[in-house]
């Protein structure tokens, strides 16, 4: 499975971004897995309800199992790594998109918007390989289109099929 990291600044479309992306490359074929990343501890379970409760008395692993989907909430690792979300995948998939997640070691694309007036991570990231905006801006590695999805989900394409 390929891992491809989608990074930038908060409001700059990350989320938009692969929202576009994710059918286009489902069309072509790929399977696909999404982590998106947060600074905020989340929980995505109600207090009260068996699953939250089994949680609180001590289960690490608590899956919530429905005739269309299951939620499995689990303690996190004290470092993340690219291993640790890997080895949490319930599914497998071609191509794992990380959202955020700045400092995992892998191959990324930055969204970048210069109205928010913030500085461009691939200017001191060697890891990030294309740069998608809503400007022209000069960059080490290719610069897409942000509004042109179908052009960064070939990119992504041709990158899969490259990258050893």
């Amino acid at each position: 499975m390929k891992a491809l990291g989608v990074i930038g600044y908060s409001g700059s479309g990350k989320t938009t971004l692969l929202c576009a992306l994710i059918p286009l490359l489902r069309a072509a074929g790929f399977r696909i897995a999404v982590v998106k990343s947060t600074h905020h501890d989340v929980d995505w379970d109600t207090p009260g309800k068996d699953s939250y409760r089994l949680r609180e008395v001590g289960a690490e692993t608590v899956m919530l199992q429905g005739p269309k989907r299951w939620f499995t909430t689990c303690l996190a690792p004290e470092q993340v790594t690219l291993e640790s979300i890997l080895d949490s995948l319930p599914a497998p998939a071609d191509l794992l998109l990380i959202e955020g997640n700045k400092g995992l070691p892998i191959s990324k694309i930055e969204v970048h918007r210069p109205a928010l007036q913030k500085p461009l991570l691939a200017a001191e990231d060697h890891r990030i390989i294309a740069v998608a905006s809503d400007a022209i801006l000069p960059a080490h590695c290719a610069v897409l289109d942000l509004n042109a999805p179908e052009s960064i989900a070939q990119f992504i394409h041709h990158w899969i099929h490259e990258e050893p």
